[in-house]
């Protein structure tokens, strides 16, 4: 039977949180003797926005706004039961979005 590998994606607006989310991942994972790899920070998107301030006039006064979306990918490698019931009773943080893939 071959090894299963799960690929975990982190992504979060604010860099600490999801920086804080890796880490608790990574120590209760390696508490259940998987081998991991990472976390890799992926780039981070920006979007970027203009708004006009005045609703009918001075088009040339506009605000810029931006959102940045911070990633990171980990990779367990070797797993067993003991580490996605770990996985499963994790407790992260708000703002951070998590999707596992088997």
């Amino acid at each position: 039977m071959p090894k299963q590998k799960i690929r975990i994606k982190i992504k979060g607006f604010d860099h600490k949180l999801v920086d804080q989310a890796a880490e608790q991942i990574v120590e209760t994972v390696e508490r259940t003797g998987a081998v991991i790899s990472g976390p890799v920070p992926l780039p981070t998107t920006i979007q970027k926005f203009s708004v006009i301030r005045s609703t009918f006039k001075d088009k040339d006064s506009q605000e810029q706004f931006e959102i940045r979306t911070h990633k990171r990918l980990i990779y367990i490698i070797e797993t067993s039961s003991k580490t996605i019931d770990a996985l499963t009773g994790l407790n992260l943080p708000s703002g951070v979005e998590i999707d596992i893939k088997l």
